[in-house]
């Protein structure tokens, strides 16, 4: 199947059955959803992998909470101009349990063919497969690269947007413009976007698509003892330039990516660069990007790809002592404006072996580098590299 970035409709790419409901005076319903049941597991018990914000992943024992998910989505037209839309989600989050989330709930106002306003609760177009990055079988790979998609969190905001769509000859340009706010628990914190605003820019034309994100916001660090006792301690020992650059509140960050995708013929190609950038130590300033290629043998896709995440920003921080009682204040530092940084090769492969069901398995070869990389619980000593092995069923219906 070839997949494209059609905005609105893709947090369900390739579904083909959507019951409708009727009853009377109320408005038709669609129903649909998408999940994934996979298992996955590495070759070292040093340290654990996991999917951005998981608080627990996996070792050398397969877990099947890393890469499964299940999404139900309701979508109720009112009018010919006016709908509802409402996705759940279930999946690992970040206190090692199973929970639901509300992951969409707008309302859309369609005020011409190709212009329409969205309110409620919305998908935070941040990369370039946002709206669609946990529907499994709308992706070639088992999962979004981790060195791209692990760099900003939050994967919704509650506000609204204009989306205008545009068509010049064969070529459909869609620009997505919005704004809002969003608290989300992360592992260990929250973190707060107030205000977040977001441009996103999409051209298809054919086989081919191009893609340019940019989101801006003001962003809050919140529940973190460790992250507000490291301050205190810092202006308690003189440290209060250090303990400045160590902002968690009111922190300006911005989010630039520019994106590609391609499936002409059997040869399928994807990728991404992202650079993200902020006014606090504590959240680094990174350069990431993948690229992944394969080439397909009828329902049988084979595919490669490379990611890689370089911190822009100072990992050690100048003028704290190395020696002497305050070293260990000063290793606590350092180790906190250090980025997880890696680079990852991983080769699978995809098989959509009947109507909107697809067998995908793939093995992943990560490498930190000055470091853990992304890995969590790491081991004294680890240092990677580590392969990962998955194997899983994505579908939609």
């Amino acid at each position: 199947m070839r997949f494209r970035l059609t905005l609105l409709s893709a947090a369900l790419a390739g579904a083909v059955y959507t019951p409708t409901i009727y009853a009377a005076d109320w408005p038709a319903v669609t129903l649909s959803g998408f999940g994934t049941l996979a298992a996955t597991r590495t070759d070292t018990d040093q340290a654990e992998f996991i999917r951005p914000n998981q608080a627990v992943g996996a070792k050398k024992d397969w877990r099947t909470g890393v890469d499964s998910n299940f999404g139900l989505q309701a979508t109720a037209k009112a009018t010919d101009s006016l709908s509802f839309t409402v996705q759940g989600l279930v999946r690992k989050n970040p206190v090692d349990d199973v929970g639901a989330e509300l992951a969409w709930a707008f309302a859309k106002w369609k005020a011409t063919d190709d212009l329409n306003f969205r309110v409620g609760r919305i998908g935070t177009p941040v990369y370039m497969i946002s709206d669609f990055r946990q529907v499994g079988y709308a992706n070639t790979m088992i999962r979004p690269p981790a060195e791209v998609y692990r760099q900003v969190s939050g994967d919704y905001y509650d506000g609204a947007d204009v989306v205008w769509q545009p068509s010049f000859g064969d070529t459909t340009l869609t620009v997505q413009f919005g704004g809002g706010h969003t608290k989300q628990k992360l592992v260990g914190n929250y973190i707060e976007y107030h205000p977040l605003l977001s441009l996103h820019v999409v051209a298809e034309n054919g086989p081919f698509t191009l893609r340019f994100g940019r989101a801006n916001a003001k962003f809050s660090i919140t529940g973190s003892a460790a992250l507000t006792g490291l301050g205190n301690t810092l202006r308690a020992s003189g440290f209060t330039a250090v303990a400045d650059q160590l902002r968690i509140s009111d922190v300006d960050g911005s989010f630039t990516s520019f994106g590609g995708t391609m499936d002409w013929k059997n040869i399928v190609l994807q990728g991404e660069y992202a650079m993200r950038r902020t006014d606090t130590r504590l959240v680094m300033q990174t350069n990431s990007w993948y690229l992944m290629g394969g080439y397909r043998f009828g329902k049988v896709l084979p595919y490669y790809y490379h990611g890689n995440i370089d911190q822009k920003s100072i990992r050690t921080m100048p003028g704290m002592p190395t020696t002497g009682p305050a070293a260990p204040l000063t290793a606590a530092v350092n180790g906190a404006i250090r980025a997880a940084i890696q680079k990852s090769n991983a080769v699978g492969v995809r098989w959509d072996f009947r109507d909107s069901m697809a067998l995908k398995v793939q093995w992943d070869r990560i490498t930190p580098k000055d470091g853990a990389g992304a890995f969590i619980k790491p081991a004294p000593g680890f240092t990677g590299p580590v392969n990962v092995y998955a194997a899983g069923i994505d579908f939609v219906f």
